[in-house]
């Protein structure tokens, strides 16, 4: 194991090295930046600033520049916000994280209960109305789906409030803060759930249904088990472990995955602020952001080999 990680870990420093060099010359060489596109500087002033940030300089020496401050846990200054990189990751992306992680969790559990009954039931009408409630949900857009519920349950009903993370003005603390954020998260998480759910659906299913099928399973149900224990015991088991490698890409989701969501409900989070970045060409938070995503990646992908692992003990690690 021991040698397998440091194997990984080799790989995983020149893959980062190779993706920070791709991420820095895409943003670098983009045509126009925030001082270029800012018509309140004068030519003279927009110079100097140029020179300041080290924009004149040549492509490499900017990069070996920006990756020695970036070692040095400096992602550099957000020309946009007029904070550190970091500062502003650290005041998002907490936002981004709850939300992330309470739809991830209601996605997960959703799509493994609906796809072994599914499954279970298979041709059945049951199973007939998730399949056409899976292609259904995956075939409407993020932004309509969101603006959707906001006429229904804020406008229409006013069940809920329409975007945010607390009221205008709100003061609350303790137990009523929570009770707030609670309320304004409900619409997005329901939305990016609905999103996750119906190819998580369909993955499980598909699984359910090719470990229904195996010797052991018939075996089990001879001993006289009963039906809850022989799917949920013996056959989910089997068929969570190729759901495994899919935790590689939860992790960069956690804070990539909703930026359109974000940007529909007005959520405080690192997805909103990624696109309004975008918007005003602010690289050194751009070119933060995505190498973030970038680490996140090949960390959740050595996480899920390592769980496959445990989870499979007949699968070596090389």
């Amino acid at each position: 194991m021991s040698a397998y990680l440091t194997k990984r870990i080799s790989y995983m420093l020149i893959i980062l090295l190779a993706a920070s060099l791709l991420i820095f010359c895409l943003y670098a060489l983009t045509p126009g930046d925030f001082i270029s596109n800012n018509i309140k500087l004068s030519p003279e002033r927009k110079a100097e600033l140029r020179e300041i940030y080290g924009f004149n300089k040549p492509l490499l020496e900017r990069y070996g520049i920006w990756m020695k401050n970036a070692l040095h846990g400096d992602f550099g200054y957000s020309l946009a916000q007029q904070k550190p990189v970091l500062t502003l990751f650290n005041e998002y992306i907490w936002n981004s994280f709850l939300l992330a992680v309470v739809s991830t969790f209601l996605t997960w559990v959703i799509a493994v209960i609906i796809g072994v009954v599914s499954a279970y039931k298979q041709y059945s009408w049951f199973d007939t109305l998730v399949m056409v409630l899976i292609f259904a949900a995956m075939s409407l857009p993020s932004f309509f789906i969101g603006l959707f519920l906001i006429k229904i349950c804020a406008v229409d009903l006013k069940w809920l409030p329409p975007g945010g993370m607390l009221t205008t003005g709100s003061n609350a603390t303790g137990w009523a803060y929570v009770k707030e954020v609670i309320h304004h998260m409900t619409l997005p998480v329901v939305v990016m759930t609905l999103l996750g759910v119906g190819s998580l659906t369909r993955y499980f299913r598909s699984n359910m249904i090719d470990v229904i099928k195996q010797d052991y399973i018939r075996t089990a149900r001879a001993k006289g088990l009963k039906e809850n224990k022989v799917l949920f015991r013996h056959a989910l088991r089997n068929a969570l472990l190729p759901a495994i490698t899919l935790v590689g890409f939860e992790l960069p989701s956690l804070f990539g995955g909703s930026l359109i969501i974000e940007k529909i409900f007005n959520w405080p989070g690192i997805g909103q602020l990624y696109i309004q970045s975008f918007g005003l060409r602010d690289y050194p938070l751009l070119m933060g952001f995505t190498m973030l995503l970038a680490v996140l990646t090949v960390i959740g992908t050595l996480l899920s080999d390592i769980l496959y692992h445990i989870a499979d003990p007949r699968v070596r690690l090389h």
